[in-house]
């Protein structure tokens, strides 16, 4: 059986691409277990500073396989696997960009939703139409609602409307839409930023920006006070000191960067 998900490391960075246009990159139980599989060695992997989630075909994703989800197997298909992707996505420690030449629908806004920045072409479409065909979308709230304020979230989940992609960068589902011929720049121009920071730094910033906070002020302030001395104090921090007073770029910049 031909792989469905590919990839590919340069320069720091893994490119993992959906390679299922056949049916629009649908979130078959192959492709569910081969990208959770890149996943998992992407993030492994030493020599990866980024990750960018990639396609062929004119779609993105088009959410969960429905012929899949019509077999009289539907039950034990092994679904759990999409939860364990969007927090995969979500936790890892390597930043993830996401790279959309179209549309997502369903699932497959989960997963732009779960990754750190998203960029679309401006003719993208995206929808959440679960309830159109009579199910919820209960799986990618849990990545897709972090992402936007209640009121957009209550008329998208409820209407299932289309909404186009410059609605989509309003609302805080994608950080850029641009033009056809820029999106290749814009997602290499993201990853080249990322792939700027330190790696230890990168992570531990994430984490922060999930995490959930003291109630009090006083014990925040004194969690991230913790955090801050331990990085100011730690190699990377006194690494990347050192280079900025000697206007050097830090060890950890990949070569083709410095």
């Amino acid at each position: 059986m031909d792989e469905l998900v590919h990839c590919a490391v340069n320069n720091g960075i893994a490119t993992i691409t959906l390679d299922s246009p056949h049916n629009r990159n649908a979130l078959s139980a192959q492709l569910r277990r081969e990208l959770r599989e890149h996943l998992s060695a992407a993030i492994a992997d030493d020599a990866v500073r980024v990750i960018v989630l990639d396609h062929t075909g004119p779609v993105f994703c088009a959410g969960m396989d429905l012929k899949e989800s019509r077999s009289a197997d539907a039950q034990n298909q092994g679904v759990q696997e999409f939860p364990a992707i969007l927090e995969q996505l979500w936790t890892s420690p390597k930043p993830v960009v996401a790279k959309l030449a179209g549309p997502a629908r369903a699932g497959g806004v989960g997963i732009v939703a779960a990754c750190d920045i998203a960029v679309a072409v401006d003719t993208a479409t995206f929808a959440f139409s679960e309830v159109r065909i009579g199910v919820v979308p209960a799986v990618i709230s849990v990545t897709v609602l972090p992402r936007l304020n209640a009121r957009q979230a209550h008329e998208l989940f409820l209407t299932g409307e289309t909404f186009d992609a410059h609605r989509a960068t309003e609302i805080g589902l994608l950080n850029a839409a641009v033009a056809a011929d820029r999106l290749d720049a814009e997602v290499q121009r993201y990853a080249d930023m990322l792939a700027l920071g330190g790696p230890r730094a990168l992570a531990a910033t994430k984490e922060m920006l999930t995490a959930q906070r003291p109630a009090k002020m006083s014990e925040a302030f004194a969690q991230m006070l913790e955090l801050s001395a331990e990085f100011f104090a730690g190699e990377e921090g006194q690494e990347g000191m050192r280079a900025f007073a000697e206007k050097r770029t830090p060890s950890w910049v990949p070569e083709n960067l410095r």
